[in-house]
């Protein structure tokens, strides 16, 4: 059988840590090979993370950019309408990158806590994803994965905890969490 190349359709989903992280080390690895990056981080934008200083080394090869406010209220409380065009925003701007072919790779960073949430329509999402341009990449991370999208996925790593150590009292540490 010959090597097939195409775009594939990565889903790092699971209670456990390391979505994120994951989705970094292979965009990292896509910048040392050529590519060009792009990753959106739906939810996050209030906190600074280490990463997005390291990734301005890479100049126009890997961009990243933080499309929300941070936090989300969620569950009991209704969530904010800010926080639903946020998302809608930052999902146009997604859906714009994915169709240009500008990019090699494109993570969308927390979209599954979006979707998850009703912040955003899976359905938007999986067409999006079946009319890409063949050799785009897309990672998509964070919890509780629309079954959907899981189907449509070429590879679905579950990430489980097994431990952490703020169950021991520990603080997130900066440089490893964040």
């Amino acid at each position: 059988m010959g090597e097939v190349h195409k775009g594939l359709i990565i889903v790092n989903t699971g209670p456990g840590k390391g979505k994120t992280t994951a989705a970094m080390g292979t965009a990292l690895r896509a910048v040392g090979n050529g590519m060009k990056v792009l990753m959106l981080q739906f939810l996050k934008g209030s906190w600074h993370y280490g990463e997005l200083d390291a990734v301005k080394a890479f100049g126009d090869n890997f961009v990243m950019k933080q499309m929300g406010r941070g936090f989300v209220k969620v569950g009991g409380a209704e969530t904010d309408p800010e926080d639903v065009r946020l998302v809608e925003e930052a999902w146009q701007e997604a859906h714009d990158a994915i169709m240009s072919g500008k990019w090699d790779l494109v993570v969308l960073d927390e979209i599954n806590y979006a979707i998850t949430y009703g912040m955003l329509d899976p359905a938007k999402v999986v067409e999006t994803l079946k009319q890409k341009p063949d050799r785009v990449h897309v990672i998509l991370t964070g919890r509780n994965a629309h079954p959907t999208i899981i189907e449509l996925a070429d590879t679905v790593t579950e990430m489980k905890q097994v431990k952490h150590a703020y169950e021991k009292g520990v603080m997130a540490q900066r440089g490893i969490e964040y």
